[in-house]
């Protein structure tokens, strides 16, 4: 996997994106010295010294300990202080709704998931959204002054600008729903929302350290499946905010998609499509809810049942053929799996994408790509959207140099 390391710059004016790049040198590592510290980051000793005794004195940073003797004076290391800030975040997914509450490491602290209502209208939606999050808050006990904010990660497509779900194909009846600013005017604090997709790639980057630096494609298959992006250390939502819909590319065939289109990936994707494959081809209970069965194929398949593992083997080879086309065009080395339609099936999965990555990559001799699994579980998306809180409050975005 391709790495990059931020470096700072000495110019005062910038004083804020040093503080971010720092801090954020600091979570990777996990624990780390102020030497190697000023060496990471290139800035001077007196600029990363003056911005850790500001990010401890603001209870960011915490000492902790110190490193092993080298013959020197023991260095003394220093870590994130988890408790020092929290933030919840809320997976609107088409069959349910699944909350986190996240420490300021990436750590979980608590979970929850509820179906979602008979009534899956926007409002019933949103009231489900905003009880799932008081819950949390009050079953942590965290005050809420230090809860600094909410994450939301739904399907697209979005209306970033507007705070806007689009009509979103898996939930009926939606239409153009504001459901950001319903959420933060009943909840009372701040709401980000991103695509399901995108958020998941943030908490991975987030929650893996230096184990996710540089540039990676992260899958997100659930319900449908998507991707986000991340390219030098750096997400990339594209000009709508709509990177990663994979789900809608054209995979060949004339399958009916959910969308109203044909032959789109997620028509051989999505969990239903893999289940309507598995019973017309002799396979489970066709009485059975889609969850179920699915939970079934997937454990028959990684049991070594031949005809499991054909249905699901078929639908991971899609998926490759799809992915060997991003991987090409962004020219990124690591492919990470991720999400709930992975649960029991993840090695086969993740073998099979692997070979038809080696196998349909251009220059695959110079660009090996490395297909790993997702380090956040499959509670993904939930993650992913509290992530998405910490990322914009600590993380270092080139914004904040080229913008105004």
């Amino acid at each position: 996997m391709a790495k990059a390391s931020w470096q700072g710059t000495n110019l005062p004016r910038v004083g804020g994106f040093n503080r971010a790049v720092v801090l954020d040198a600091i979570r990777r590592r996990g624990e780390i010295s102020r030497v190697e510290l000023a060496q990471r980051t290139g800035l001077t000793a007196q600029t990363m010294s003056n911005i850790v005794r500001a990010l401890i004195e603001d209870g960011l940073v915490t000492e902790n300990g110190h490193a092993p003797s080298t013959g020197g004076k023991r260095r003394v290391l220093l870590k994130i202080a988890p408790d020092a800030y929290s933030s919840v975040g809320l997976h609107l997914d088409p069959e349910r709704i699944t909350g986190v509450l996240l420490d300021m490491a990436g750590g979980v602290r608590l979970r929850s998931t509820r179906r979602l209502p008979d009534d899956a209208s926007p409002s019933a939606v949103a009231s489900a959204l905003t009880r799932t999050l008081q819950q949390l808050v009050r079953r942590s006990g965290v005050d809420e002054d230090r809860v600094l904010g909410v994450g939301l990660a739904v399907p697209g497509p979005l209306d970033a600008a507007h705070r806007q779900v689009l009509s979103p194909p898996n939930l009926t009846g939606w239409g153009t729903v504001p459901l950001a600013d319903i959420v933060a005017e009943r909840a009372g604090l701040p709401v980000v929302m991103d695509n399901d997709a995108t958020a998941a790639a943030i908490g991975e980057r987030w929650a893996g350290g230096e184990h996710r630096e540089g540039s990676f494609v992260y899958v997100h298959w659930g319900t449908g499946v998507g991707i986000g992006v991340v390219l030098d250390d750096q997400v990339h939502r594209g000009v709508s905010n709509n990177a990663g819909e994979i789900g809608h590319l054209s995979s060949g065939g004339g399958r009916g998609c959910h969308c109203g289109r044909r032959g789109c990936l997620e028509a051989h994707c999505s969990i239903r499509a893999i289940v309507a494959d598995w019973r017309s081809a002799g396979g489970g209970d066709g009485e059975a809810p889609i969850a179920q069965s699915y939970e079934q194929l997937c454990r028959l398949a990684a049991g070594g049942d031949a005809l499991a593992g054909k249905v699901l083997r078929a639908a991971a080879t899609k998926l490759g053929q799809a992915l060997a086309s991003v991987v090409s065009v962004l020219d990124v080395d690591s492919v990470v799996l991720g999400g709930p339609a992975l649960r029991h099936a993840s090695d086969l999965v993740r073998t099979q994408v692997s070979k038809v990555l080696t196998k349909h990559v251009w220059a695959h001799e110079v660009r090996p790509v490395q297909v790993a699994p997702a380090l956040i579980g499959e509670d993904a998306g939930a993650v992913g959207a509290a992530s998405l809180v910490l990322d914009r409050a600590y993380s270092p975005h080139l914004a904040t140099l080229l913008g105004p």
